[in-house]
């Protein structure tokens, strides 16, 4: 079966790609520019793969960096996984980055990840020199404090709930389609993204086989973690980030969304960052104005 292709303007696949070992599990992990440039560290958003960045990433790389990218555990071309949660996407991301270099290095982070990299920030502030989160900054959505006896019932009931999905889910798999199929159900989540783009990424997320093409994500998978949890706490750790920081936030709500608004983002903004509300652009702003979002970052980088 010779697979069906699909090509997009700017769009180029990694210079480099390999397989990390990262504590049994198999991280897809790929590379634009020169080896000889300084690591700049790119890590997607949830349900996504790093060819999301195949406009994206080239930009960063022809200004000077070795962009580094990867696939998370059950996402893209990295293994599934008997486990997700948040800190073994944590815990995956600092065994790739210390891979590849044991210096302190700048992260461009979306959406999920752009999360992900501010905890790790937190917690091993050596590893990372500056912070780009584009759309992955905390909104306001207040809970109710939880008493610290109802916190042992709640995790039990998240961990019983997540055991049983996979008791369900451990067979299942993804429907087949046609790559049109796949593009226009994508297109269900991100609304404001060309069709053109939307087929050109199911050629690189998705694989064909004789009954059609399926997405590589995990059916499995569940996103989160375990026990309660609160925006604030996102929101302290973001501002108690000592690194160079900058914020990018859309105005136009999209279902993949986080629903931040800057009057909420922007009391949290660290002493060391600033702000920048991108009008008219929705969740995906790296990918619908990628010379102007690479730009901006490149100048803060600089």
């Amino acid at each position: 079966m010779i697979p069906e292709t699909r090509t997009y303007p700017g769009a180029r696949r990694p210079d480099r790609n390999y397989r990390h070992h990262a504590d049994g599990v198999e991280i897809a992990v790929y590379e634009w520019g020169a080896e000889s440039d300084p690591v700049l560290f790119l890590v997607h958003g949830g349900s996504d793969f790093a060819g999301t960045f195949d406009v994206f990433a080239p930009l960063l790389a022809a200004g000077g960096w070795r962009v580094v990218a990867w696939d998370h555990r059950g996402h893209g071309d990295s293994a599934h996984a008997a486990l997700y949660g948040w800190d073994a996407d944590i815990r995956d991301a600092l065994s790739v980055m210390s891979s590849v270099t044991r210096s302190a290095a700048p992260v461009v982070a979306h959406s999920k990840g752009g999360a992900l990299m501010m905890q790790l920030a937190d917690s091993c502030p050596y590893r990372i020199s500056a912070m780009v989160n584009i759309d992955g900054m905390p909104s306001k959505r207040r809970m109710p404090d939880v008493p610290d006896h109802d916190q042992s019932r709640l995790l039990a009931d998240s961990i019983g709930s997540w055991l049983d999905f996979r008791h369900v889910a451990h067979d299942s798999f993804r429907k087949p389609g046609t790559l049109e199929e796949l593009a226009q159900r994508r297109g269900k989540m991100n609304p404001r993204l060309s069709i053109e783009w939307l087929e050109y990424l199911v050629t690189v997320g998705a694989q064909q086989g004789a009954d059609g093409w399926r997405w590589k994500l995990d059916p499995t998978m569940r996103f989160g973690g375990f026990g309660p949890w609160r925006p604030e706490w996102a929101s302290l750790r973001m501002a108690a980030l000592t690194v160079p920081f900058l914020g990018l936030l859309g105005t136009i709500d999209e279902p993949m969304g986080w629903g931040a608004r800057a009057r909420d983002v922007l009391p949290w903004i660290p002493a060391s960052g600033r702000l920048e509300v991108l009008k008219d652009i929705g969740h995906f702003i790296h990918i619908e104005e990628p010379e102007l979002v690479s730009t901006m970052i490149l100048e803060f980088l600089s």
